[in-house]
């Protein structure tokens, strides 16, 4: 089988559809799949439910599908940095799930795994909590939450074999190896591509079972995001 896309284009045909679930790895804009990202916006795709820890920032990231309005809902931990994301939400155009971020991820591996469902002891009491099941275990109460299994999901990782065997580069890691197991179908932007054999199997981070489509993206711009300190007289 042929997991090689010459481009993301291609690698998203005949996947991606109006009123999907898709997943899209990346913590910030650290490891997010920016050629993916930019051809989704390209195909015009929309009515869109998004599960990725964050929606980017204006005009990069998932910031450039809020603009193009391809997405209707988020599922989210954090959303701070995103103001046009704050305007759609605050005018009623933008529906948020928002889900504690430990639980977001442990959503994505149980999806992944096969479970349907966990217990977690986050969020009880809270909004998080309301409509859902509770139960006591041991004297404590736990609120369960559904796994999830995006339709499609969309990757980033440093090096690809041409088996699909993924190497993650440092912090770029983040939710992409959950996001990648829990997809129906996976797409991955990849810095390099390997024969398959060259990766040891010991440096291998996420098996090529999980991976259905490959794309090389060899030069990112991996835009970074900086800390801004308000200046105090005197310091």
């Amino acid at each position: 089988m042929n997991k090689l896309f010459p481009s993301a284009a291609d690698a998203l045909k005949g996947v991606v559809s109006d009123g999907q679930l898709l997943a899209v790895g990346g913590f910030g804009l650290c490891g997010i799949p920016e050629a993916l990202i930019e051809a989704l916006k390209a195909s015009q795709v929309k009515n869109l439910t998004v599960i990725s820890n964050n929606a980017g920032v204006d005009g990069f990231g998932l910031g450039k599908l809020l603009e193009t309005r391809q997405i209707k809902k988020m599922i989210s931990s954090y959303v701070g940095e995103n103001k046009e994301f704050e305007r759609q939400y605050l005018a009623g155009e933008l529906e948020l799930e928002f889900t504690p971020q430990g639980t977001l991820a442990e959503k994505l591996r149980a999806g992944g795994a096969g479970i349907p469902a966990f217990f977690t002891k986050t969020g009880v009491g809270t909004q998080v909590a309301e409509g859902k099941e509770l139960r006591d275990f041991d004297g404590e109460t736990y609120v369960m939450e559904r796994a999830l299994v995006p339709d499609v999901s969309l990757v980033k990782a440093h090096v690809a074999d041409k088996s699909g065997n993924l190497q993650f580069r440092l912090t770029a890691r983040n939710f992409n190896p959950a996001v990648a197991m829990a997809g129906k179908v996976c797409i991955v932007e990849v810095e390099k591509i390997v024969e398959t054999g060259e990766l040891a199997p010991d440096q291998i981070h996420l098996p090529g079972i999980y991976v259905h489509r490959i794309v090389l993206n060899a030069h990112p711009e991996k835009r970074i995001e900086k800390r801004t300190i308000t200046e105090k007289a005197g310091v």
